[in-house]
């Protein structure tokens, strides 16, 4: 079986899928496959599973970008999120995190959101934003920011949380609005300056980190991500009932558990149909958002 990550190596997407495949492996006694496909926002993986036969064996680990902002942001898209999939199950929900490069703090002064808000507004595109790849909810939470602070900044998208945090950490780039399990580890060994969380709560995984809303004056500022298994439409009702009852078995077994709410994830586990009362919320919500930024993708 496969579970096509529509994202490089490294990020959220990737790291979810990791960590969920072998526990569904016992559960459904197959081996499972991660095959990254990256490219257009997650557009490319996705459009691989919306055409593959659907017998449970193809499989996409979508993302709030795949399938709750794209559809808003691309002109034209291969797929449509609705139409051409299956939803299974919602693995998990992520807050996004705002974070700096260290030495790019130091050098400007910047020691908290406020005086993000400050520079940016002093030296209008003298900051770059890296991003996960166009319509991720990576790029979204900085147009958003952006547009709700008056604030300009160069915008990088790359093909994956992984390759974005490298030049991040390697100063090539100056701050991004990660996924919180991937900038993490970069958070917590000093190699990234964490400024706040984007979602509406402060998260569990750093709970001394304050939100966006709280750290500076971006009242109402709530922009965070999720993930879930999809497959292609037209997948058995059973089959797509069996996947969605072992993930969620798996979802709550300790360790994995544990590991999810260590890096800043909230397990779901949720049945079909309430994934797709979900998926539907989030694409009003997001289509707002894209509106509000203004961000396009040609």
């Amino acid at each position: 079986m496969r579970i096509v990550v529509p994202f490089a190596p490294g990020g959220t997407t990737d790291i979810l899928a990791r960590a969920l495949a072998p526990e569904l492996g016992k559960a459904l006694n197959q081996t499972f496959i991660i095959d990254n496909r990256p490219g257009a926002g997650g557009n490319i993986g996705a459009d691989m599973i919306a055409r593959s036969p659907p017998d449970g064996h193809h499989l996409l680990m979508g993302t709030v970008g795949t399938h709750a902002i794209n559809a808003s942001l691309y002109p034209k898209m291969t797929f449509d999120p609705v139409r051409d999939f299956a939803p299974i199950v919602l693995v998990a929900g992520v807050p996004n995190v705002l974070v700096m490069n260290p030495a790019k703090t130091q050098a400007c002064g910047i020691r908290n959101v406020a005086d993000l808000i400050r520079y940016a507004k002093a030296n209008p595109g003298k900051l770059n934003m890296a991003s996960s790849g166009n319509g991720t909810s990576i790029h979204l939470s900085g147009e958003l920011f952006k547009a709700m602070t008056g604030t300009f900044m160069l915008h990088f998208p790359y093909r994956g949380s992984g390759p974005a945090l490298l030049d991040l950490v390697g100063g090539t780039v100056d701050l991004m609005f990660d996924n919180l399990p991937s900038a993490l580890p970069q958070i917590k060994g000093g190699k990234l300056t964490a400024l706040a969380v984007t979602s509406a709560q402060r998260s569990a995984a750093l709970p001394d980190l304050p939100t966006i809303a709280e750290a500076g004056p971006v009242k109402g500022f709530d922009a965070s991500s999720w993930f879930g298994l999809f497959a292609p439409s037209g997948t058995p009702p059973d089959i797509v009932n069996r996947l969605q009852q072992e993930t969620a078995k798996a979802l709550q077994l300790p360790a994995l558990k544990e590991r999810l709410l260590s890096q800043g994830a909230i397990p779901g586990g949720q049945p079909p149909a309430e994934f797709v009362r979900f998926i539907a919320e989030e694409t009003k919500k997001w289509a707002q958002v894209v509106k509000v930024s203004g961000a396009k993708v040609d």
